[in-house]
């Protein structure tokens, strides 16, 4: 009974230790923020907070910084919001406590429903960071850092799922994601979010056609064929949007 007590209660102690390690760096990053005039610190912040990737035998890394691949776009992400936020003090505090969310309720969770869910978040946030800071940058560049979060967010999905294709697919997904975003590269149009930040078009076309997609994998997976009443209501529903942002708001501010 003893040893139960003292496992019930280290078990505590680590919980404990974990939540406040947790918002520590969320707050930290805001303090490097509010002080710092360079992200740099910032993101190499986030980069030692997943030190535990390498802190193992050097034939794991791969498969570590795989894993860990979407919680460091959207630790990166914030980075790139937060610094576009400045002068927005409500803005950015708002997005620490949406990190909080993120680090201590959402990245924990390893049900099939929150990985999806990570992997959404994981692909939105990045795509929108990357539009938020790319504008004059070469469009190579801005291709390669779409297929990386592209690449990451579809492993990511597909990492509970089984998938014995899981390297072709995420491959081949991330390619989508960097052609779409290399053509809407040159259509760059935004959308005023406060705080002097911005939502492009191509994330949300982008999100809402792989809303699609794992709609007709999870389909296809679960029933050997696409069934279409499965996946009528996200296919209107993606097409609706990109609809409305194409034709109806396509003549918002110009990145």
């Amino acid at each position: 009974m003893e040893l139960l007590k003292t496992a019930r209660r280290r078990s505590l102690v680590s919980e404990g230790l974990y939540i406040v390690l947790n918002i520590a760096l969320a707050v930290a990053l805001l303090v490097v923020v509010l002080v710092v005039a360079t992200p740099w610190p910032a993101f190499g912040l986030v980069l030692l907070s997943k030190w535990r990737v390498f802190a193992v035998r050097s034939r794991y890394w791969l498969a570590n910084i795989r894993a860990n691949l979407i919680d460091a776009i959207v630790g990166v992400s914030l980075v790139v919001f937060l610094y576009a936020a400045t002068g927005s003090l409500a803005t950015q505090i708002i997005l620490t406590l949406l990190y909080v969310v993120w680090l201590l309720f959402i990245k924990p969770r390893s049900s099939q429903r929150y990985i999806t869910l990570q992997a959404a978040i994981g692909l939105t946030m990045g795509l929108a960071a990357i539009s938020q800071v790319s504008f004059g940058w070469p469009s190579s560049v801005v291709v390669l850092m779409a297929w990386v979060v592209g690449y990451s967010a579809t492993r990511h999905f597909l990492s509970t799922e089984h998938e014995t294709h899981i390297n072709f697919l995420s491959l081949a997904w991330g390619f989508v994601v960097a052609e779409l975003s290399w053509l809407m590269y040159h259509w760059s149009i935004g959308y005023d979010l406060p705080g002097s930040l911005m939502l492009s078009q191509s994330t949300i076309v982008i999100v809402a056609l792989s809303l699609i997609a794992e709609r007709a994998y999870s389909g296809y997976k679960n029933d050997g064929k696409i069934q279409m009443n499965e996946i009528l209501l996200p296919v209107l529903l993606g097409v609706s949007i990109i609809a409305v942002v194409v034709f109806i708001f396509g003549g918002a501010q110009t990145i």
